[in-house]
């Protein structure tokens, strides 16, 4: 992804957001790409993390939550698979950030979201 993709999804996250994309995706996503989901939010949100990789993470969260990108949401099963590169990306550039307490929290709220 390149700085002016970056900067424009940037732009495009919010919580409200995030959170909307996830209620409506729940019987659509499965729960491994939304652990992924929740662990870079969880770790976009701990103070430690820092700045660069924040930036990162609001950039791959923003796509995820833009209703049109390179292959629409609407699509079965490949929907998603553009949000999920952008995730795994995000992922693996952050990776030294993102803590077993991010991981453990993200199942949790998953666990809750469910209610299992």
């Amino acid at each position: 992804m390149n700085t002016e993709h970056l900067n424009k999804y940037t732009n495009e996250y919010s919580e409200h957001g995030f959170f909307q994309k996830i209620s409506r995706s729940l019987g659509s996503l499965a729960g491994s790409f939304l652990t992924k989901v929740l662990t870079l939010w969880y770790t976009l949100r701990d103070e430690d993390t820092p700045a660069w990789a924040k930036t990162v993470i609001l950039g791959a969260l923003g796509y995820f939550i833009v209703p049109v990108d390179t292959i629409p949401d609407i699509l079965p099963m490949v929907g998603f698979s553009d949000d999920l590169t952008a995730l795994v990306s995000a992922s693996a550039v952050v990776w030294a950030h993102i803590k077993q307490e991010h991981r453990d929290a993200a199942k949790n709220k998953l666990k809750s979201l469910f209610n299992i």
